[in-house]
């Protein structure tokens, strides 16, 4: 399945959850638009992939862990996950005209501020930030930080952006 995901141009994750994250989001959206399993993926990933050179492109060493738990973590709650991401996008912004590479990010950080709450939500925000720049020029890394900071209002009573302080207690 070479060559069926997303190609970032240039990232450099300081670290191996960085890593992993990058290629969880390789890996969601390899399954959404190629259709091949879990299992499957995740094996190809960790076998394949995570530390090796394709086609004269290196795979930085990941977290096996975290790659295997955010992946695996989305597919199970993806319909937990999936109207979490619609209530913070904006009104005329349905989850479904999200371009799937987009889709895909929005759900791996929104699965780590759910389920992962050993980790600062600056760090899972700022992170998924750095995954969207990868692969986007435009508004996408801005769309990501708002909308995962909502996810985290909501979810954790904190956000890191301009209006997170007053969020702790809001019923937004």
């Amino acid at each position: 399945m070479a060559g069926t995901e997303p190609q970032p141009r240039v990232v450099k994750p300081a670290n191996k959850r960085g890593a992993a994250r990058l290629a969880a989001v390789q890996a969601l959206y390899q399954m959404d638009v190629g259709g091949t399993g879990l299992l499957e993926t995740v094996a190809e990933y960790e076998g394949y992939r995570l530390g090796q050179e394709i086609d004269g492109n290196t795979y930085r060493d990941a977290d096996a862990a975290w790659f295997r738990d955010v992946v695996s973590g989305v597919v199970r709650s993806q319909k937990a996950i999936d109207p979490r991401i619609h209530a913070s996008l904006p009104a005329d912004w349905p989850l479904s005209r999200i371009d799937t590479t987009l889709r895909a990010i929005l759900r791996a950080g929104t699965y780590e501020l759910i389920n992962r709450k050993d980790v600062p939500v600056a760090v899972i925000v700022s992170e998924y930030v750095d995954v969207a720049k990868a692969f986007y020029n435009d508004d996408e890394p801005g769309l990501v930080n708002a909308v995962l900071d909502r996810v985290a209002r909501a979810e954790r009573g904190e956000g890191r952006g301009k209006d997170a302080k007053g969020a702790k207690g809001s019923q937004d």
